[in-house]
């Protein structure tokens, strides 16, 4: 990482600002000298700096120093800086600590936070008489841009921060963000960009998606300048282990460690504990309620719940008010409560940069050592945890590549545009290309999708629902009628979740919201566990469930959505751990026992290489592929190897799969993996798989709704799930029959290939099996294919509750991995 050189002397703060950090014992860091000397001349600048490090305060320190008296020259009223969030929460924590700065020194700066949270009412009033400081999201900002007011609005601003920018800059919510600042940029050309992130891989490509593009004719792609903060104390990660048992086999809630994460919050001021499920949130939360002999204040928190609870905790947390709150990524990001002085990870982190992000909730002081725990799931998870701890240790980082704009976010970017006013093609086209997201886009690409935004596109334009925009004789673009910019506002957004039910008491009281396939299950008097209580329901009414508090047991809402994958980088290492038999003698004796008699009994799976191993067990043939691709790319290959093998007689019975290894079983043996792993497989099997699965109809939905063709809400009713679907489902069967070519579809099959399935991790595997697959035929199970083979028959079965057959058959697996007879072993050893 090289940053950019700044100034040689630092630049002079006001009297009574340096005066605040004088009072409070403080002093400017370098990464906030270097911050504001970017600012006063004019440069956009990227900031990589520790949590704890004062980031925020960096990114705001122009402006207030722009708005101290000593300046003799105050900003005239208006929007004058423009905060975005990725977390409605972070907006609210940033509101509260910027006020303390602004009502301490005297500065003349209206603060107000807007998000799908805010009132009608104050909404409007921002619109008409804006605060100097906006704090917001980019969904929030993008609807903001489609007033017609939004021209005169930010006619003033002077500055965007983007907080933690890793979060989503490389999403569709990125993408809508992006295309945002073009547009700001249009309306306020010397308006300057920052951006704040504490975990960051290649901070290069960061810092050209931040900086505007000029179209020069030259391709030579811009970036903004980086600010690299002081390094801060290194964090204290500790990876908890059983006293008395043994790391599990199987299973990702860590149950087991409960009772030691009750006496961690017992022995810390407060204690923040993170899972990767909100299913997992509540799970935790309830296991440690049972064991609360000492009744400690412990709360729980995600995204699901209402506005109020979620509110109500983050409060109650400002105010030192709770010793534990069991959370998941809502409360990821920057929020500032400095006497969280333990961070426990429930389960494996997935990636060194995220838990590195949690961690740093810890303290959240650069000078101060973040306290950490890691609780594995499972063995794997505890390699895996070992491997994010050791890439922690030596500041290694990962992240998710960038890749080119949404089609169905322009789609719905270019109604936002119409809604704010009429606007030439050539302009947007020339704002859009400013973005590095959307620098790809052309004539033809733009045409394509204001061609859709105009009626639907060739086989829909017979409808009038469709048609949202019109082209007059002089070439301008405009809305159709005024009424479609209300259902605009209505319905634009970037997340499509799946349909949710509020959940409530009967005299209104709202404690958030579960999906509405979880609530299609229940009838009066089931009960669930919710908001941290066990509900009963009392009834089911339009799109509310109507609860009561109860004492019975109860069970736990699952939620949909993508799982969160390992990334290559934590996968890699994990590999090279395996390989490393000189390194084991760190592990615990019996995770140390399992991969002994694995590689004593088969082989260990190196960087590198693909193992496959096969094995008879109860008259059926499996087939273990330890791919270490993540849990979506072993999802799809599942799916293509068990239709290959359908086409090749093998009779495939099914698969389960989680992030490092695949089993596929099936009635006869599979003698050469090699041939079911062809990379034409992509071409072939993959294309005919994802059309006809629900996978592409899926993707479909989410661009349909994003784009703005089909319609979640209308002025005074919303629509159901079952609806959405009836709806996307018709225009699909439509489109794949009239128009193939329809941009939607294009853009579902982009979401379809990168997002959904990891295509391209699916692709580096292929192309590696073919020269780098190791295929070991076993009399039974192996000790590595345990964790994964003891998934079968618990797919459909809550985390946490097992029943006694699927013990009994985990302890027999286990059994036949580990037992080594007379003469077993590989050749040579």
């Amino acid at each position: 990482m090289k940053a950019a050189p700044a100034s040689h002397s630092s630049p002079s703060v006001p009297p009574e600002i340096q005066g605040w950090f004088d009072a409070r014992g403080w002093r400017i860091r370098r990464h906030q000298s270097d911050m504001l000397a970017k600012a006063r001349v004019g440069k956009n600048a990227l900031l990589v700096a520790d949590t704890g490090a004062g980031k925020t305060l960096a990114g705001f320190l122009p402006t207030l120093c722009e708005f101290a008296a000593s300046n003799g020259n105050v900003p005239e009223d208006g929007l004058h800086t423009l905060y975005v969030s990725p977390l409605k929460a972070l907006a609210h924590d940033v509101k509260r600590n910027l006020i303390t700065p602004i009502e301490e020194i005297g500065l003349p700066i209206r603060v107000e936070t807007r998000s799908g949270d805010t009132s009608s009412d104050r909404k409007k009033r921002q619109r008409e008489k804006p605060p100097h400081v906006l704090l917001t999201t980019p969904e929030s900002l993008s609807l903001l841009l489609s007033y017609p007011e939004s021209l005169d609005l930010f006619r003033t601003l002077k500055r965007i921060v983007i907080d933690e920018v890793h979060a989503f800059a490389t999403g569709k919510r990125g993408d809508l963000l992006a295309l945002s600042l073009a547009r700001l940029q249009s309306l306020a050309p010397d308006m300057q960009r920052v951006a704040l992130s504490a975990t960051l891989a290649n901070p290069l490509a960061f810092q050209e998606w931040l900086n505007p593009q000029s179209a020069d004719g030259t391709g030579e792609i811009k970036a903004a300048d980086l600010v690299l903060g002081e390094e801060g104390a290194p964090a204290d990660l500790q990876i908890l282990l059983p006293i008395e048992e043994r790391v599990p086999w199987g299973g990702h809630a860590g149950r087991w460690a409960v009772d030691q994460l009750y006496e961690a919050i017992k022995e810390s001021r407060t204690t923040l504990i993170f899972t990767n499920t909100r299913f997992l949130a509540e799970f935790i939360f309830q296991c440690l309620w049972d064991v609360n002999e000492d009744h400690l204040p412990i709360g729980v928190h995600h995204g699901s719940l209402s506005k109020e609870a979620r509110r109500k905790v983050e409060d109650a947390m400002a105010a030192g008010e709770l010793r534990g709150l069991v959370c998941t990524a809502s409360l990821d990001l920057g929020v500032d409560w400095g006497d969280i002085d333990l961070v426990v990870q429930m389960g494996a982190p997935k990636g060194s940069s995220r838990l590195l992000q949690r961690i740093g909730r810890a303290g959240h002081r650069l000078d101060t050592a973040s306290r950490a725990l890691l609780v594995p799931g499972n063995r794997f998870e505890f390699l895996e945890a070992m491997a994010a701890k050791d890439a922690v240790d030596e500041g290694q980082r990962d992240g998710e590549d960038f890749r080119a704009g949404g089609l169905d976010v322009l789609a719905q970017h270019v109604m936002a545009c119409a809604c704010a006013g009429p606007f030439d093609e050539g302009d947007l086209l020339r704002e859009l290309q400013s973005s590095l997201a959307y620098a790809w886009v052309d004539e033809t690409v733009l045409g394509r999708v204001l061609s859709f935004v105009e009626n639907g596109g060739y086989a829909l334009r017979a409808y009038d629902k469709f048609k949202r925009i019109v082209r007059d004789k002089t070439g301008v673009w405009r809305l159709a009628h005024p009424s479609q910019a209300q259902r605009h506002r209505m319905n634009a957004g970037i997340i499509v979740d799946s349909e949710m039910l509020m959940v409530r008491f009967k005299n209104g009281r709202k404690l958030g919201k579960v999906e509405e396939r979880f609530a299609a299950q229940l009838s009066t008097g089931d009960t669930f566990f919710f908001a941290g209580m066990s509900l009963e329901v009392e009834s089911l009414k339009d799109m509310d469930v109507i609860v009561r508090a109860a004492k019975k047991s109860a069970t736990i809402p699952s939620y949909g959505g993508l799982r969160l994958p390992i990334t290559a980088h934590l996968a890699t290492r994990v590999q090279t751990m395996l390989d490393d038999r000189a390194g084991w003698g760190r592990f615990p004796d019996d995770v140390r026992e399992w991969l002994e008699v694995q590689d004593y009994r088969s082989r260990m799976p190196k960087p590198g290489e693909l193992l496959v191993e096969s094995f008879p067990r109860g008259g059926k043939h499996y087939t273990a592929y330890y791919t270490f691709e993540g849990w979506n790319a072993n999802q799809s290959l599942g799916m293509l190897i068990t239709r290959r093998m359908e086409d090749r007689g093998l009779m495939p019975g099914g698969f389960v799969a989680n992030d490092y290894c695949l089993a596929v079983w099936g009635l006869k043996p599979v003698d050469d993996p090699k041939p079911l792993l062809s990379p034409d497989i992509l071409t072939d099997e993959f294309a005919e798989w994802v059309t006809e699965s629900h996978l592409l109809r899926r993707a479909f939905r989410e661009v349909a709704v994003i784009s703005g063709l089909v319609e979640r809400q209308h002025p005074g009713k919303r629509k159901t799930g079952k609806q959405v679907t009836f709806s996307t489902d018709l225009i699909y069967d439509v489109l794949k029959k009239y128009e193939p070519d329809h941009v939607l579809l294009e853009a579902a099959w982009a979401d379809a290939r990168a997002r959904m399935t990891d295509v391209g991790r699916l692709a580096d595997l292929l192309e590696r099996s073919q020269h780098e697959l190791v295929h070991v035929e076993l009399d039974r199970v192996s000790p590595l294919a345990v964790p994964v083979m003891t998934m079968i028959g618990r797919e459909a079965v809550p985390q946490g509750a097992v029943d006694d057959e699927l013990l009994l058959e985990a302890e027999g697996l286990i059994g036949d991995a580990m037992r080594i007879e007379p003469g077993e072993g590989r050749e040579g050893d």
